[in-house]
């Protein structure tokens, strides 16, 4: 899948750069995230790279057979109208295995946001782990790993930082 992955990803005019970081546990944000066909470059970024990280998604959509394939990917379903506590919930995962990489949009969404949501930072924080960042820059149509953001508690000045790099 690796080899497959990497000739699309040549194929399709996009390069992957960067390297992932050699840690066994951390949050991965990947932005921008406008479209549907950003899962599939993100696949392929995954797959060319041999990341497994896990997420969650809607649970509406973890449906037979979508559900099987989601869940083979590191998908877990959450109910968003119902879960509580959803950023402990993540912690947990982070203290209870060896290894974890939690991936998720930071808009929260696919359209357009001039703001980002701040889960991914409250479950970095808390479970003490970086942040690594992935990025889709379709002007030179380039994806892959960027730089490790260690969360320093100051959500305005690490944010600056964030907004800076994408």
């Amino acid at each position: 899948m690796k080899s497959l992955s990497r000739w699309l990803l040549k194929v399709l005019g996009w390069k992957l750069v960067g390297e992932q970081p050699s840690l066994d546990k951390y949050v991965l944000i990947f932005a921008p995230h406008t479209s549907n066909w950003d899962v599939i470059l993100l696949l392929l970024v995954r797959w060319a790279s041999g990341l497994k990280p896990n997420f969650i998604g809607k649970h509406t959509l973890f449906w037979p057979p979508l559900s099987w394939f989601l869940r083979s990917i590191g998908g877990e379903p959450v109910n968003r109208t119902k879960a509580k506590n959803v950023v402990d919930q993540i912690v947990d995962k982070f203290h209870n295995k060896n290894e974890f990489k939690f991936a998720l949009s930071p808009e929260g969404t696919r359209s357009k946001k001039d703001h980002w949501k701040t889960g991914f930072y409250r479950v970095a924080l808390k479970a003490q782990v970086p942040i690594q960042l992935v990025f889709l820059d379709t002007r030179t149509k380039e994806t892959g790993f960027g730089p490790l953001l260690y969360p320093s508690g100051d959500i305005e000045k690490d944010f600056e930082w964030l907004r800076a790099f994408y």
